[in-house]
């Protein structure tokens, strides 16, 4: 079972998208993608790209903007969790 963030890695929500029984293989196919690539983003081991937000909108009828946006959100919550360095205001 994958460990769910807050917010979720777009993976983890593109899990619920794909058909049960449909492959790795055979969706990165249907997207145009490599196997190799598809399963990285499936394993939250990379990001959508503005292309592969694109191809899923495409394939499965939903919004680029959603899978870009969801991808920010989950950017910046793994951000916040880091150690920041100090930063100074540059304007008033």
């Amino acid at each position: 079972m994958s460990r769910m963030h807050n917010p979720a890695h777009p993976g983890e929500v593109l899990r619920d998208y794909l058909p049960v029984d449909m492959t790795v293989t055979e969706a990165a196919q249907r997207l145009g993608v490599t196997r190799q690539a598809f399963s990285a983003l499936l394993n939250q081991r990379a990001g959508v790209s503005a292309d592969m937000a694109l191809r899923l909108s495409q394939a499965l009828g939903t919004s680029a903007e959603m899978w870009v946006s969801m991808q920010a959100a989950y950017d910046l919550w793994v951000a916040k969790q880091k150690p920041r360095p100090r930063v100074g205001r540059i304007a008033a």
